[in-house]
């Protein structure tokens, strides 16, 4: 493999961007799995998989005093990570392992936004931009709601995951839609989950633990807005760096 060749696949991965989870993140994931069970959903009745239980919530146990809203299960759990190819396709950062999902859309819930940073982005790139599908939005019979807009989330924010014993800054991209068969949480796109996993993970193949971390933060604070972050950014590890000083900041909410 030459040089160049390396450099790309190390971008891809993502891997210089790895971080270890710091102790008060670590001692909030902790504190959260001991607890066993949020007190006070906001939302309750979604799935991780289809053949899991329906105990899973959007928490606000924390919505007051740290800001951060999050996904729990019963019994200590958290979520798995399925994986996002949605948004603009076939750009220069596609390595082909999005080509066999069978649900990719091309556009992302905030599309629109994006498009308005004019920053020659028409829409997020799964393969680019590392961002979590959080909420869930239809109108189909028995299908469970829920607006993170409507507890202080603004589109296109910071998030933080942990995952495979890493900490990884992310942004709220997209929602989970009613196309599938179940209200389901847990699902990022596939170079947030190859910065997770690796390149095990492709569009029909992801993580299916639950035991990664979605954090959300209120406030106007937790967007980067247009010149926070680089919208435009050719690869991973190019727009993460970017909004990694903004992720470190709202991170020092987490007491722990």
């Amino acid at each position: 493999m030459s040089l160049k060749n390396f450099l790309g696949v190390s971008m891809l991965l993502g891997t210089s961007l790895a971080r270890d989870v710091p102790s008060n993140v670590r001692n909030f994931y902790n504190s959260i799995k001991s607890k066993g069970q949020c007190s006070s959903a906001l939302a309750t009745g979604f799935y991780s998989e289809y053949n899991d239980d329906n105990s899973f919530s959007y928490c606000g146990d924390h919505l007051s005093d740290y800001k951060v809203i999050y996904i729990t299960g019963s019994n200590g759990q958290f979520t798995n990570m399925d994986i996002d190819c949605d948004g603009t396709q076939g750009s220069a950062a596609d390595d082909g392992r999005c080509g066999n999902s069978d649900d990719t859309q091309s556009i992302t819930s905030f599309a629109d936004t994006v498009r308005g940073y004019g920053k020659g982005v028409d829409d997020l790139d799964a393969n680019i931009h590392p961002y979590v599908v959080f909420g869930n939005v239809g109108s189909k019979a028995g299908f469970t709601e829920f607006d993170p807009q409507e507890y202080g989330v603004e589109p296109l924010s910071v998030m933080a995951v942990v995952c495979g014993d890493q900490l990884i800054y992310g942004v709220w991209g997209d929602e989970n839609g009613d196309d599938g068969e179940k209200s389901v949480v847990g699902e990022a796109s596939i170079s947030l989950a190859t910065a997770c996993y690796g390149t095990s993970m492709t569009g029909d193949n992801g993580h299916d633990e639950n035991d990664v971390l979605f954090i959300a933060f209120t406030g106007t604070d937790a967007v980067p807005g247009k010149n926070g972050a680089k919208w435009d950014a050719s690869n991973y590890d190019e727009f993460e760096s970017s909004i990694q000083g903004l992720g470190d900041t709202l991170i020092q909410r987490i007491r722990g």
